[in-house]
């Protein structure tokens, strides 16, 4: 199925971000290696909430979580993002994509994307390195130009991709010396290069490349099950069109069809546990972010009205009243945080 609609905007309350700890912006170093989200203080009273990802794919480490716990921060939110990461030869090496770079411009985060400078050899594998560090110089000078900075997220995004091949640029020097520094074979140099050569033809040549990846992943994603899902309805693409006419390209796990309703259902699934975790959650409260601030959603022209659920699938039985105090309060301030913002939230069968 294929679904068309609009986002003019992003209204959203989350309830379940964590308290997050402040540094010194002298202290960013310390802050990357110790947390995943924080308060940075930079001076005269001037603070920005930033989260920071591991690697630029969306799958590794939960970088939706990272990015959810600096919502309810009031001021700007910056996330950090590798333009590419290269784990080794005997790694994965994974590049920036345009999807990322415009989720994070539909929920008024602003986009870092910085490179790693240094690291440290795996001890299991020859051509692996691991502790990948980001060159928290450049962060630095690119958080103080934020501050000061007027526009939405957006364009400032938009400007970070103009200078996406230069950055791509410093990240290759920087693999190149590790390489050089730890005796571990990295990934095809050339690769990179012709990545990066596309990247150097500049943003429009970066949200095409991108947006062709973005679309074939779409498409790969309606048709492949993940191991963290457990689904009954039929998958569908969602082309959303934001205010500027740009065009991104999303999934919905689930989709069923009720009269003039339509539900966009995220589905979240653990086999051996009683509940999926707090950051799998988290991560389907990303999405549940887009998907209450549709308007104007079509199938094959047709309107209809949204209908967003959470969806969260156990191997084990699971029935809300039996739960612990824990769970019981996770799940209150999950109800918390649907009723406030117009979505459901499932339980294998039973509604919260």
């Amino acid at each position: 199925m294929d679904i068309t609609a609009r986002i003019t905007g992003i209204k959203y309350s989350p309830f379940m971000c964590r308290r997050l700890n402040a540094f010194n912006i002298s202290d960013l170093d310390r802050a990357l290696s110790s947390e995943a989200t924080f308060i940075l203080n930079i001076d005269n009273g001037n603070k920005i909430a930033v989260s920071w990802w591991v690697s630029a794919k969306r799958t590794r480490s939960y970088p939706y979580t990272r990015v959810y716990d600096s919502l309810s921060f009031s001021g700007k939110k910056a996330t950090v993002i590798p333009i590419f990461k290269d784990e080794g030869l005997d790694g994965d090496r994974d590049f920036l994509q345009w999807d990322t770079v415009s989720l994070m411009s539909l929920l008024g985060v602003y986009v870092i994307i910085s490179f790693y400078k240094d690291a440290v050899r795996n001890r299991r594998y020859r051509n692996k390195i691991t502790d990948q560090r980001y060159n928290t110089s450049h962060i630095k000078d690119e958080i103080k130009k934020l501050l000061s900075y007027q526009s939405d997220a957006l364009h400032w995004n938009l400007s970070q991709l103009d200078r996406a091949g230069e950055i791509a640029e410093k990240a290759l020097e920087a693999y190149s010396q590790i390489s050089r520094n730890l005796g571990v074979e990295i990934h095809s140099i050339a690769s990179a290069r012709e990545r990066t050569r596309e990247l150097l033809q500049g943003k429009d040549a970066f949200l095409r490349m991108s947006r062709d990846l973005a679309r074939k992943a779409q498409a790969r994603e309606t048709v492949t099950e993940q191991p963290k899902e457990r689904l009954e309805g039929e998958k569908a693409t969602i082309t959303i069109t934001n205010y500027l006419g740009g065009k991104y390209f999303f999934t919905s796990d689930e989709v069923e069809l009720q009269g003039s309703d339509i539900l966009l259902i995220e589905g979240k699934h653990t086999e051996g546990k009683i509940l999926p975790s707090l950051n799998d959650i988290k991560d389907g409260l990303l999405k549940m972010m887009l998907l209450t601030n549709l308007q104007d959603v079509k199938v094959s022209d047709v309107t209809f009205n949204p209908k967003p659920i959470l969806k969260l699938t156990t191997g084990i039985p699971f029935r809300v009243e039996y739960g612990s105090y824990k769970q019981r309060k996770l799940l209150e301030d999950l109800k918390k945080e649907s009723l406030a913002n117009g979505f459901k939230v499932l339980i294998n069968s039973q509604y919260l």
